[in-house]
């Protein structure tokens, strides 16, 4: 799918100015993310301090957008596709904003944790589940970027897998605060991480949710996996819906 043209050449402009800053956010989302993360992992202080004091940048960004929406709703009365991709990215840059913040949470958890450093060891599965959340937020970014709700209705599987991974460290943690008192404190801290980690694999999710709203014009939210792929995809190719089946049936 591409952005339509439109008799008026400034139209097609505020319609692909209004795409591209989304993009932009969604790049410095990502950006934030990535060093939040990596703030964790190797108890940097410094950087941990430098994401969480620069979320105002994605707060602007969004009031920005929201502002280029609302004149182009109250100037062209977009209709069919275009209305779609105003929604969309009304609601796109939402999800953004939110994942800002959950990096921000990281970040600000994480200067605490390098601070006062315990035997708390989740090194391995803090980075795993960080991997699999980093991947379904680059990929969820580039179908929105190409708009391909095919590659979009493909990640909508794999956020399972990062569910099991936050409830397999969310069992870790207990038993280490079960054994000794003094980690409860940096435990929860951890356990806050990966909540956090958790929501942006959630909202990460929602995005590819909206890539199919504007390119098959179906709202799919609050509808299984199964029924979306049947209903919407029917050409998709059946080993790779079965396999996403089975792996959600074991959660």
């Amino acid at each position: 799918m591409e952005i339509g043209q439109h008799i008026s050449q400034r139209y097609n402009e505020e319609l692909e100015d209004i795409r591209n800053k989304v993009l932009q956010m969604g790049g410095l989302v990502e950006s934030q993310t990535e060093k939040a993360i990596k703030a964790l992992l190797e108890h940097d202080q410094e950087l941990a301090k430098e994401v969480s004091t620069s979320d105002q940048k994605v707060n602007q960004m969004e009031v920005e957008i929201d502002e280029d929406c609302t004149r182009v709703i109250a100037r062209r009365q977009p209709t069919a596709s275009d209305l779609r991709l105003v929604i969309a990215v009304v609601k796109v840059i939402t999800d953004l904003e939110r994942i800002g913040d959950e990096a921000e949470k990281i970040a600000r958890y994480s200067k605490k944790l390098a601070k006062n450093p315990s035997v708390v060891d989740t090194h391995s599965e803090l980075s795993h589940m960080s991997t699999l959340v980093l991947s379904i937020l680059h990929d969820s970014l580039d179908a929105f970027a190409r708009l391909d709700a095919d590659e979009a209705v493909l990640i909508l599987g794999r956020d399972t897998q990062i569910n099991k991974e936050f409830d397999n460290l969310s069992r870790l943690l207990m038993t280490y605060m079960m054994e000794d008192p003094r980690h409860i404190k940096n435990a929860l801290r951890v356990s806050w991480c990966a909540r956090s980690l958790e929501r942006i694999g959630d909202h990460a999710q929602n995005i590819c949710e909206y890539v199919i709203y504007l390119v098959k014009g179906k709202d799919v939210r609050h509808t299984s996996l199964e029924h979306i792929r049947s209903k919407y995809f029917p050409q998709d190719n059946v080993d790779i819906i079965e396999t996403i089946s089975n792996d959600q049936s074991e959660v």
